[in-house]
């Protein structure tokens, strides 16, 4: 089989400018025939999962990476014959196996060749990745003893210029912090990656330029750069952070520290919205549709939007300009496994009330299934995050980045109110809207937050001030 029958499919930017992405599950294995279009695996970026489809027809003929590798946009993830080299790739896997295990490895030290696999001379190839030159599951006795002469040879090779050395994010944070350079750690991991403890180790180990030194004085520092990751496994548990979590807190830390925020308060009576929410409910029209509170509130603050447009709005630190949105793109905030997310209904401000509950119940459902893509959480203008859901009677809610309003909406509850000169039990929530004061005054944002409670408090606003 010549290399022109085999295609190499490569991680795309699945997210505008995303530099990674986690592979989640692959959904095929050496030996599947695939077709164009079909999904091939489901990867994590810092945004989303994002599904992806090979584009071309054939036979898997390998896979670069296991479940839970992070990889970088560009490399390799999946190799797929195609055209007459599809048939020779259809061959069983074991095969194709026990064919590289009898072949040793030359005494000029080239590499076997696995599947089919041959040796690039390139110069500008990319470094090796985790199961780049061979697939972990298929790895030959003989390919794992060369690895292991390289890697732990007594007279290890000095590394190649311009040669990253492998190693994870927190593993490389850790090296800068304790001040290793990583090319002078020697792997243990699986494919020659670095480890934690390989780190501490080159720590610990004693530098070249003291060899007259004791021996017994170099081993001293080995405990204290071990103390601040040594913890009780037993009552702790330590998450990494990746993916959409991480990306959540880098845009939460640099939102909070870099837009002056202004939270404002309301409590209101929404009595007579909660009773327009069950009569709509009854409504044919809404039929099969998600009808509920949050409907109304994102009806209310549209209204509001179109009553005081200048709210909708982002500053732009680059040319030091207010840009005014003439669209709204409402943002939904969205409690998922992975984390928060914030997919928005774009041009959410021409919906009618039905459009607007198809796109929340759409909305809600692909966000919850992990099927967000990375296109529905850009663009935004204005969020609402309901946090009454939670039963919290409100909070201060921190501006999606980029974005120059958030409207917090807390649980609602039958409480005592004056109502006609009387004490009784009506429905009370309590809205909060934080705003970005570079560009939203206090008289704006009052304006906004009130007319969001006046609608809510009378709904037949919704028609008279529509």
């Amino acid at each position: 089989m010549t290399d022109s029958s085999v295609r190499e499919f490569k991680m795309p930017d699945v997210g505008e400018g995303l530099t990674e992405a986690e592979i989640l599950k692959w959904y095929v294995q050496p030996g599947d025939t695939v077709t164009d279009g079909q999904v091939v695996c489901e990867v994590e970026t810092a945004k989303a999962a994002v599904e992806l489809p090979i584009p071309y027809d054939g036979v898997v003929r390998e896979l670069h990476f296991p479940e839970g590798t992070t990889v970088d946009v560009g490399t390799s993830i999946i190799a797929v014959a195609v055209g007459d080299g599809a048939a020779a790739a259809a061959e069983p896997v074991q095969e194709a196996v026990a064919e590289a295990a009898a072949e040793e490895p030359k005494p000029e030290g080239r590499q076997p060749v696995l599947v089919g696999y041959g040796v690039s001379t390139s110069s500008t190839k990319r470094r090796p990745r985790k199961g780049a030159e061979a697939p972990a599951a298929a790895q030959t006795p003989s390919a794992a003893i060369q690895a292991e002469l390289n890697g732990h040879g007594p007279a290890p090779a000095a590394p190649v210029t311009g040669d990253r050395p492998l190693a994870k994010p927190p593993v490389r944070k850790l090296a800068k912090d304790l001040g290793v350079d990583l090319a002078t750690v020697i792997p243990s991991g699986p494919d020659g990656i670095i480890t934690r403890e390989d780190v501490h180790a080159a720590v610990a180990a004693p530098e070249p330029a003291q060899t007259a030194a004791p021996r017994s004085e170099p081993a001293a520092p080995a405990p204290s750069p071990s103390a601040p990751t040594s913890y009780d496994t037993t009552r702790e548990t330590r998450i990494p952070v990746k993916g959409v979590r991480k990306a959540t807190a880098a845009a939460m830390v640099g939102s909070a520290f870099t837009a002056p925020h202004v939270t404002e308060f309301v409590t209101v009576d929404v009595t007579r919205t909660m009773k327009l929410v069950e009569e709509l409910k009854q409504d044919k029209e809404y039929t099969g549709l998600r009808v509920n509170p949050l409907l109304l509130i994102a009806k209310a603050l549209l209204v509001a939007i179109k009553r005081n447009p200048d709210i909708n709005a982002s500053w732009d630190e680059a040319a030091q300009e207010i840009v005014v949105k003439h669209y709204v793109n409402l943002g939904i905030a969205a409690a998922t496994p992975r984390g928060l997310i914030v997919p928005n209904i774009k041009d959410a401000h021409a919906q009618t009330l039905p459009q607007l509950a198809g796109s929340l119940g759409e909305l809600v459902s692909t966000a919850r299934e992990g099927k967000t893509s990375p296109a529905a959480m850009q663009g935004g203008t204005v969020t609402i995050t309901n946090v009454g859901v939670f039963g919290v009677d409100t909070g201060t809610p921190i501006l999606n980045p980029g974005e120059s309003a958030i409207l917090a909406v807390g649980a609602i509850k039958l409480q005592p109110w004056v109502h006609k000169g009387k004490v009784k039990p009506r429905q009370v929530t309590t809205l909060a809207l934080s705003f970005d004061h570079r560009l939203v005054d206090g008289e704006l944002g009052s304006k906004v937050l009130a007319d969001v409670a006046a609608v809510l408090e009378q709904p037949k606003r919704l028609i008279s001030w529509a």
